[in-house]
C-alpha cells in the first residue's frame, strides 16, 4: 500500500507541475482547422468536481484549437443532465463526457446524443448505451478497496451501514458489489445501503438516523465524496467518535481532515483530475479521426487509491497543489 501511494502522490506531483503551465500548448493544429467544442457534464454539484475542472482546463490551455464547457448538474437528477445535454447540443458541440446519473434508464439520452456529437462516459460508466468509451475508475475495485479498509477498521466483526446518493448510479452499484466481495467469509454484516438523492441535508440525516435506529453499528460507509463528511458530522454530534468506525470515498476536506484527526478510518481516492484532462485530450483526438487509443473493452481506467493516517498529510498537500490552493 506504501508504494502505491508513493506512486500516486509521484503521480500528482507530476500533475501539478503540469497544472501551473509548464507545458506548452497544442501546436498540431493548422492555420485552416476549426476550432472544436467540447463540454465536461458532471452528475452533481460536490466539491469533488472542481479538481475535474483543473484537468479540463490543463487540457483546454494545451489544444489551441478546442474550446471546452463545464456544466454542472445543480441537483443531481437524469431530468437536469437532459436539459443540459440538450443544450450543448442546441449549441452544436462536438463532443461530451457525461456522468450518468442514471445510466440503465439514460441510455436512450446517450444514444440519441451520440448521434450528433461524440459522447464519451465518465465517473459513472453506461456500457450498455452508444458512448465511444467510458475514462474513470474501475468502482468494482474501488468497492474492494473499501472493503479491504472495512475489515481493517473491524477485525473482529461488526453490522455496518452503507450510505450513497442514488442506487440506479453504475458507480454505485459496483462499489456495492466490490464491498460485498471483499466482506465474504467475514463477521461483518450491512445492514442496508440508505440513499440520499445527493442532498447534503438528507445525508447527514440518514447517518444520525442510524445511529438512533442501530445504536450498537460498529461502521458508516459512505460511498460518494460527500457522503464522508455528513457520516463524520452526524457521528461526532451523537459523541460516538471512535466508537463508530468511518470509511469514505473521495478527497472532500472534511474527510482528509477526519482521517488526520483519527475519526475517520480511511478513504479510497480517484484522480478527477485525470477524468477532466483525459476526457478533453482523447475527445479531441477521436473527432479529428484517431479513436486508436480506444481498448476493446472501451474503458480507459484511472486507478484508485487508500488514503489512511499514514500518508494523508502527504496527499492533503498534493491534492491541494492541483486545487490550486
Amino acid at each position: 500500500m506504501k508504494r502505491d501511494a508513493a506512486r500516486l502522490i509521484t503521480s500528482l506531483a507530476c500533475l501539478a507541475l503540469l497544472s501551473v503551465g509548464c507545458e506548452p500548448r497544442d501546436r498540431n493544429a493548422t492555420g485552416g482547422t476549426r476550432t472544436l467544442k467540447l463540454a465536461f457534464v458532471t452528475n452533481n454539484s460536490a466539491d469533488f468536481w472542481t479538481i475535474a475542472r483543473r484537468g479540463v482546463e490543463k487540457a483546454d490551455a494545451e489544444l489551441s484549437d478546442v474550446e471546452t464547457e463545464f456544466r454542472i448538474s445543480a441537483d443531481g437528477t437524469a431530468a437536469d443532465q437532459q436539459r443540459i445535454v440538450d443544450d450543448l447540443l442546441t449549441k452544436g458541440v462536438d463532443g461530451m463526457a457525461i456522468s450518468p446519473v442514471d445510466p440503465r434508464n439514460q441510455t436512450a439520452l446517450i444514444d440519441a446524443a451520440a448521434e450528433r456529437a461524440l459522447v464519451f462516459t465518465q465517473d459513472s460508466d453506461a456500457p450498455q448505451s452508444a458512448r465511444a468509451c467510458y475514462i474513470g475508475t474501475d468502482n468494482l475495485a474501488a468497492g474492494r478497496q473499501a472493503g479491504q479498509l472495512i475489515r481493517e477498521a473491524l477485525p473482529g466483526g461488526g453490522s455496518i451501514m452503507l450510505f450513497v446518493g442514488r442506487l440506479d448510479a453504475r458507480n454505485a452499484q459496483e462499489r456495492v458489489q466490490g464491498i460485498k466481495e471483499a466482506l465474504t467469509g467475514t463477521n461483518i454484516r450491512i445492514l442496508d445501503t440508505r440513499t440520499d438523492d445527493a442532498d447534503d441535508v438528507r445525508a447527514k440525516a440518514n447517518a444520525a438516523d442510524t445511529l438512533v435506529r442501530y445504536p450498537d453499528i460498529s461502521a458508516m460507509v459512505g460511498l460518494w465524496s460527500y457522503n464522508g463528511p455528513a457520516i463524520l458530522n452526524a457521528v461526532r454530534e451523537a459523541g460516538k467518535t471512535g466508537r463508530v468506525r468511518i470509511v469514505a470515498f473521495d478527497e472532500a476536506d472534511e474527510t482528509l481532515a477526519g482521517i488526520k484527526a483519527g475519526d475517520i478510518h480511511g478513504t479510497v481516492v480517484q484522480q478527477p483530475y485525470e477524468f477532466g484532462y483525459q476526457a478533453i485530450k482523447r475527445m479531441a483526438q477521436a473527432v479529428r479521426g484517431d479513436r486508436s487509443f480506444i481498448p476493446d473493452t472501451k474503458q480507459i481506467i484511472v486507478p484508485t487509491l487508500i488514503v489512511n493516517r499514514a500518508n494523508v498529510d502527504e496527499f492533503t498537500q498534493r491534492i491541494n497543489t492541483l486545487r490550486g490552493r
